[in-house]
């Protein structure tokens, strides 16, 4: 057998895949790297296509055929790398027989799902297996839920204290006019959402299995802000975030806890717009979503009709790279805590300590999140001295919180900005 490649992408002709493929030209430019499905022709045409984009010639990339259908296919790519990242969603549906693949052939796993019944999963099933082969199956880290989780691991480096809580809101924009074009997100996205909420109560049993004893209560209890409110913080009108991120932060501080013995961070996530009027539209239209979901004739429709039931926001097509590259975001996080002591006594009485930071970048759903993926996996490759034990299925913050995937972040055109606000 050939000598193992560093990194293979699966699903690479897909609309998170040949992105990926791009932002590879410059975050794998030291590393050995091919691409992998079940179409030659299909990959040759995103080799072809992204090299023009990237003024590269990619026509040496090492092509894999391997088929999701197919699970000797799958071992034998996995076998070819070093760390998979596996782009080929939805993942409660074409997740598992990769990573099953991947812990056979003994290779680390990455990819950016954000299904929380699909992540917990893959822990409940396999991180013992993931432990005894040393390999690391990490989910999430895209824009679900890298800002979030690593943006914790970032506020409590420079807190100098111990955090209680920490907010975050989530603010996207567009620079240059309308985004205009095409949708702003590919329908796998769109699927994944469906799927999760119809099949939201599995959380609660998954949970029950992976976790036996309860997280001890630490006080002051973080509250839910309201449904709908206005917040200072970010002068925007707030809804809670409906996304992936609480569910990867609170794994991220379970297992520090369970392994460091370290006071965990609450949280609660939100997301903001410029006016009621907005948000009183968003909010309507996840009451729909979250109504038609709950049956599989609604789901018929959600899948049927993705432009109608998104206001046009969801497509096939996807958004165009014009509309990506004037996309931006925005989470700012707001920690609450207690200054460091001298003699390191636990805090008591009220937090007074309060630091904010945000975490920033472009093109989220396409440019920063396929720097994120490629950059987790660049970064098992090069400093799995420095993540915990040897192996296992973990969120970001749990696998890179000692490692410098922050800075490695920063380095790159669509990647990520971690900055200090305010320090009180």
């Amino acid at each position: 057998m050939a000598e193992r490649l560093d990194v293979i992408i699966f699903g690479a002709s897909g609309f998170t895949g040949k992105y990926t493929v791009f932002e590879a030209v410059s975050v794998l430019a030291d590393l050995k790297w091919g691409i992998a499905g079940r179409n030659r022709k299909k990959l040759e045409a995103v080799l072809e296509d992204m090299g023009t984009k990237a003024n590269k010639n990619l026509k040496n990339i090492p092509i894999v055929i391997a088929d999701i259908e197919d699970q000797s296919s799958l071992v034998e790519m996995a076998k070819r790398c070093r760390v998979l990242i596996n782009c080929c969603g939805p993942y409660r549906f074409y997740g598992e027989p990769v990573v099953r693949a991947c812990l056979e052939a003994g290779t680390h796993h990455v990819d950016v799902s954000g299904e929380p019944q699909y992540m917990e999963t893959m822990q409940l099933k396999y991180h013992k297996q993931a432990q005894e082969r040393s390999i690391y199956v990490v989910s999430a880290c895209g824009f679900d839920s890298i800002p979030a989780d690593m943006g914790i691991i970032f506020i409590e480096k420079n807190f100098d204290g111990v955090v209680n809580s920490v907010e975050t809101y989530l603010q996207s924009y567009t620079k240059g006019g309308s985004a205009g074009g095409r949708g702003g997100i590919h329908f796998g996205t769109w699927e994944s959402a469906v799927y999760g909420l119809a099949h939201a109560n599995e959380l609660r049993g998954i949970r029950q299995q992976l976790y036996a004893e309860k997280m001890p209560r630490f006080e002051p209890v973080l509250k839910h802000r309201p449904l709908i409110f206005r917040s200072e913080i970010v002068d925007g009108v707030c809804l809670p975030f409906p996304g992936a991120d609480r569910s990867v932060v609170m794994r991220s501080q379970r297992f520090i806890y369970e392994q460091e013995k370290k006071r965990p961070i609450q949280m609660h996530a939100y997301v903001a717009f410029g006016s009621y009027v907005t948000a009183c539209l968003v909010a309507l239209v996840a009451v729909v979503f979250g109504l038609l979901a709950k049956f599989s004739f609604g789901r018929r429709l959600l899948l049927k009709y993705p432009g109608l039931f998104s206001f046009g926001f969801i497509s096939h097509e996807g958004p165009s790279e014009a509309a990506m590259e004037r996309t931006y975001f925005s989470m700012t996080m707001k920690a609450l805590g207690w200054p460091k002591t001298d003699n390191n006594t636990p805090p008591t009485g009220s937090p007074s300590k309060s630091l904010m930071v945000r975490v920033s970048g472009p093109n989220p759903g396409y440019g920063a999140t396929c720097v994120a993926l490629l950059s987790t996996a660049k970064t098992i490759l090069k400093e799995s001295d420095k993540m915990p034990g040897k192996g296992g299925v973990l969120p970001p913050g749990a696998a890179f919180a000692k490692t410098s995937l922050i800075s490695e972040l920063e380095k790159h055109e669509h990647g990520m900005k971690f900055e200090i606000l305010a320090n009180k």
